[in-house]
């Protein structure tokens, strides 16, 4: 498979952007995880070839850019190419009927997604773990069933920001100078 690799610039930290030929989402990842994107090709599409350094998909563009702006909902639009198991995909679905400023616990996830016993959140945890697709399939939406953060494969630190910047948390959007990844 062929795709492209761009880079988009946020508040955040610089995101890479891995495309289809039709312009279509494969991965979205922050520029230190580069590793982790790979990886997740590698594992979803099998063989594949990157044409790096291009402008990203002007549509992806101004859409990312719009919801940094504050106009949440522009991301709801963009068009995703994922390839996972059955249960991430159906996972992954349930994360895109999210909106903006609402928040799921994983247990919710897992059992909109199908798993209907005490497994629901452990189950969904790992599905979401291996989404691809940062910030447009909103996993940073996912909490505790007692409402806390819990993990964000792109840093706690940035679950934080999102969820300020839509509105669900009364903190600061202000990136911290230090942050855990996980």
């Amino acid at each position: 498979m062929r795709m492209t690799l761009s880079s988009l610039p946020t508040p955040l930290g610089a995101l890479l952007a891995a495309c289809d030929e039709l312009g279509r989402l494969c991965a979205l990842e922050f520029s230190e995880r580069r590793a982790r994107l790979h990886r997740g090709l590698r594992e979803q599409h099998g063989a594949y070839s990157l044409v790096d350094g291009v402008s990203p998909p002007p549509a992806l563009a101004v859409a990312l850019g719009r919801y940094f702006a504050g106009e949440l909902q522009a991301i709801d639009g963009v068009e995703t190419r994922t390839r996972g198991t059955e249960f991430q995909e159906r996972v992954w679905h349930q994360l895109r009927r999210i909106r903006h400023g609402q928040t799921a616990t994983y247990g919710e996830i897992g059992k909109a997604a199908g798993i209907a016993d005490w497994r629901a959140a452990v189950d969904a945890g790992t599905a979401i773990g291996a989404n691809p697709v940062a910030i447009v399939v909103p996993c940073h939406r996912v909490v505790g069933s007692n409402g806390d953060l819990k993990g964000y494969a792109w840093g706690l630190h940035r679950k934080r920001w999102l969820l300020a910047h839509e509105g669900v948390l009364e903190t600061e959007r202000t990136m911290p100078t230090t942050g855990t990844l996980l």
